[in-house]
């Protein structure tokens, strides 16, 4: 797998969220405002785009949202290895803390990565999510 970084949302990032969350999850507010600063990152296949996510700086952490991964490459860690590559990014330009609004079906797989669940459940467009952070870089050597 190849992994990309874009300051843009790109075409094939737009259609797999579209795939993902929009087609399948039925999310209808799946683009904003924030497609048109943050740091979008695609993992390739030769040159097919199976995944996508994106992370940008909110405050004094980082928030990594729209992780989606194509139907027939599920299954295959490229989720796992989407999250890690956004850390990297976010730890070589000094991130210290990242959270994720989590659906409460993925709540597992975030926890096996070294989130923790901070906050009480809540619902975006009708679908359980939780707060999740992890600490990436420690102030202290």
């Amino acid at each position: 797998m190849q992994y990309r970084q874009f300051d843009r949302l790109p075409k094939q990032a737009k259609e797999i969220r579209e795939k993902v969350f929009v087609e399948e999850q039925g999310f209808r507010e799946e683009f904003d405002s924030v497609d048109n600063f943050a740091t979008h990152i695609m993992a390739f296949d030769g040159e097919k785009a199976v995944a996508t996510c994106r992370f940008f700086k909110q405050d004094d952490y980082y928030l990594i949202d729209r992780i989606a991964v194509t139907k027939e490459y599920r299954g295959r860690n490229i989720g796992r290895e989407m999250l890690q590559e956004a850390e990297e990014h976010i730890k070589t330009i000094g991130g210290r803390e990242i959270r994720i609004h989590a659906q409460l079906s993925a709540e597992g797989f975030y926890a096996k990565l070294g989130y923790i669940s901070t906050g009480e459940y809540d619902f975006d467009e009708g679908c359980k999510h939780i707060w999740m952070s992890k600490i990436i870089c420690s102030l202290y050597f």
